[in-house]
């Protein structure tokens, strides 16, 4: 008997030991991941430096590290700096959250009314494949220059994806679930909360990175077309006063914005799945 309980607790060891080798291992390949990450960076900017100061490479029209630092730093003594980042990320959260709301109504409503998702089937087609940037002149005369044409710019691009991308993972939920739980006697509206919601998780979460930068995309836009302030204003502005410091400094700022809004959504992401997991 004792022998028994004595291979149990060696088992059990190399079990843990073997489970700490596996997350070590995990964990270092993350970390060099992340090293090879930063050496990649580095080298790119040393290289771009490099070239510009040999000039190997136009500075007019490529600028330099240097250079967008000291744009960057300009715009931070003078006030600007904040207060165009400020206006586009609330552009862009507006456009975002709007976007993910209105976009999973609607692909409920197709859901839950069969003949509603064949008549506006072709429309959703249409409108997925028409390039949002021709309705700008439409956004312009209907809301005026600035905040209101921005987002109506962005969520003409944001929700017809979210809808499209969610209904698709509404229908490609196992239909066998659903016969099951109505077997049951399970309502349409506890199939959907029960079955179908939880089920198509993952195809939202997918889907909200998608309508992140597509966000975005939107909003810069927008700026482009009538802004008066913003990141995508300042590029537009460097580029029609041939100032291509201010173009490129704008491109790196939206690339940092960018990069940091989609780390913390899946920051949130992880949490909200590790709390319900």
């Amino acid at each position: 008997m004792k022998l028994l309980q004595i291979k149990k607790i060696i088992i059990r060891k190399a079990e843990s030991e073997a489970h700490r080798e596996y997350l070590f291992q995990i964990k270092l390949e993350a970390l060099l991941v992340l090293f090879a990450q930063l050496v990649l960076l580095v080298s790119f900017i040393f290289l771009w430096e490099l070239a510009a100061q040999r000039g190997y490479i136009n500075t007019f029209l490529t600028s330099h590290p240097s250079k967008v630092y000291q744009t960057i730093m300009q715009l931070y003594h003078s006030g600007q700096l904040f207060y165009h980042l400020r206006v586009t990320g609330v552009e862009t959260g507006l456009s975002f959250i709007l976007g993910t709301i209105i976009g999973t109504f609607i692909a409920i409503l197709l859901w839950w009314w069969k003949f509603l998702s064949r008549v506006l089937d072709p429309y959703l087609i249409v409108l997925n494949s028409l390039p949002k940037v021709a309705l700008g002149p439409l956004f312009i005369i209907v809301f005026g220059l600035g905040f209101k044409s921005i987002i109506a710019m962005a969520l003409s691009i944001t929700v017809i994806t979210t809808t499209i991308v969610v209904y698709s993972g509404f229908l490609n939920v196992d239909n066998n679930y659903l016969k099951l739980v109505k077997t049951f006697g399970a309502s349409k509206l506890t199939s959907f909360i029960k079955v179908v919601l939880p089920a198509s998780i993952p195809t939202i979460a997918s889907a909200l990175r998608v309508n992140l930068g597509l966000s975005w995309v939107g909003v810069i836009v927008g700026e482009f077309l009538t802004g008066r302030a913003g990141l995508g204003y300042l590029a537009i502005y460097g580029g029609q006063t041939y100032q291509m410091n201010l173009v490129i400094t704008s491109v790196i700022l939206l690339a940092i914005c960018s990069a940091l809004s989609y780390q913390l959504l899946v920051f949130v992401e992880n949490k909200i799945r590790n709390r319900f997991s």
